[in-house]
């Protein structure tokens, strides 16, 4: 199942949109919340996912084996910043972030 699925009023912006604002999707994450957001759904490659400090995504979706890990981008790029950090692992910023959504695959 895509992510994508999971999302109510779906909006894919055009490419060079897309390129500028460096977001891919923008929708309501049904069930879970009302808010309409804009994801980063970039996907992971060599097991790193890079990201920008300049998107206007709210959120970043990490594609894992039977689910989807949804984290804040703005909570995210703080805690980068206050760690002075480059890289972190996936399971660090779940415990250290306070904002993030584990979505099943079903």
């Amino acid at each position: 199942m895509s992510f994508l699925k999971k999302l109510k009023n779906l909006k894919i912006p055009s490419h060079d949109i897309r390129k500028k604002e460096l977001w891919d999707a923008e929708g309501i994450i049904e069930g879970v919340s009302n808010q309409v957001l804009k994801f980063d759904l970039r996907p992971v490659k060599n097991n790193v996912k890079g990201g920008y400090f300049n998107t206007k995504a709210d959120k970043m979706v990490f594609d894992i084996k039977n689910q989807w890990i949804i984290v804040d981008l703005e909570e995210l790029h703080d805690y980068l910043k206050r760690n002075n950090l480059k890289k972190a692992n996936l399971e660090d910023l779940i415990s250290a972030l306070d904002w993030n959504i584990i979505l099943p695959k079903n």
